[in-house]
């Protein structure tokens, strides 16, 4: 655990020091708040501070105030505020100010080693917090088979990148894949097969895609691409190339090999247009579906004067 010693005092300072070496902990000292202010605003800045009431610039009050309105939900600072000053008030003064602990000088060692315990106790306590809630939020957002974005996530990506495109004038380009005869392979070569199967085309995906654009499971073997800044003629050649890179190599399971390909439809919400995301995903189906009906490992755009599938489309 990193923490800060920030006191004008050189005679407390390695007093504080000495005892911190001595328990273990790695530490930082600051002579003033300006310095200490700096080390603060890194982005890996002690989160266990040591801070003296009086100093010569900024004083601990309010460097302990300018702690709390500036750290974030996902790191909390734990301040002992250190002072001279005696009484109740001078305490709750220091609790109003965002300190967590209040220890008067001079300290006993044995008592400031308890309070630095019980510091580094909560903060433990904080990211364990912290972790757990980041680990709900992936769940809740993420397909637990492949890794990527859930159907809801990634609807909802899409419609941020949507109105994104609106608001700054550039296209957003929309990929729907779905694997060819993903339910013969469940039925010939079983579950197990077909789930790698889609693990596999899970990382297949996001290896071909760019940084910043997205890809989730829409459904069963149903995966949705959101490809920011793509027109048309960007969009199409960027299916192409996923698809012919998904039926690159045969998916490899428990020794047993199978080549898989992908179906899929392309639109785009064009610079202007007024398609909502509704419509956006009913055009990429509809071009899935001609794919599908022209013979599958392809892509498709769909034209309005195609007709609308009748029945369910063929796998």
């Amino acid at each position: 655990m990193q923490a800060l010693i920030i006191d004008d005092f050189a005679v407390f300072r390695k007093l504080i020091s000495d005892h911190l070496q001595s328990w273990g902990f790695e530490f930082t000292v600051a002579e003033n708040g300006a310095a200490a202010q700096r080390i603060l605003d890194q982005p890996d800045a002690p989160r266990l501070v040591l801070l003296d009431w009086i100093l010569p610039d900024i004083d601990g009050i309010e460097l302990c105030k300018r702690i709390r309105k500036s750290e974030s939900n996902d790191a909390y600072t734990y301040v002992i505020l250190l002072t001279g000053k005696e009484g109740r008030k001078n305490m709750l003064e220091a609790m109003h100010a965002g300190a967590d602990d209040y220890l008067e000088k001079p300290f006993d060692e044995l008592e400031l080693k308890a309070r630095l315990l019980v510091g580094k106790r909560i903060l433990d306590l904080h990211a364990e917090l912290v972790s757990a809630r980041e680990s709900m939020r992936h769940a809740a957002t993420h397909d637990s088979l492949t890794g990527l974005m859930n159907r809801g996530e990634i609807v909802s990506v899409l419609e941020r990148e949507v109105v994104r495109g609106a608001r700054g004038s550039t296209p957003v380009g929309i990929i729907l894949g779905d694997i060819d005869g993903f339910k013969k392979v469940n039925d010939t070569l079983g579950h197990l097969f077909g789930d790698e199967a889609l693990r596999e085309v899970g990382r297949r995906l996001r290896d071909q895609l760019r940084v910043y654009d997205s890809v989730g499971r829409y459904g069963g073997e149903e995966f949705l691409m959101i490809l920011p800044d793509c027109t048309w003629e960007d969009t199409i050649c960027r299916a192409n190339e996923v698809r012919e890179f998904i039926a690159s190599a045969p998916v490899i399971y428990s020794g047993v090999e199978h080549l898989v390909t992908m179906s899929m439809g392309v639109s785009v919400a064009d610079i202007g247009a007024k398609t909502d995301v509704e419509a956006l995903l009913k055009f990429a189906d509809l071009g899935l579906y001609a794919a599908k009906a022209n013979g599958r490992n392809r892509v498709e755009r769909f034209a309005e004067a195609a007709k609308p599938p009748s029945s369910r489309r063929a796998r």
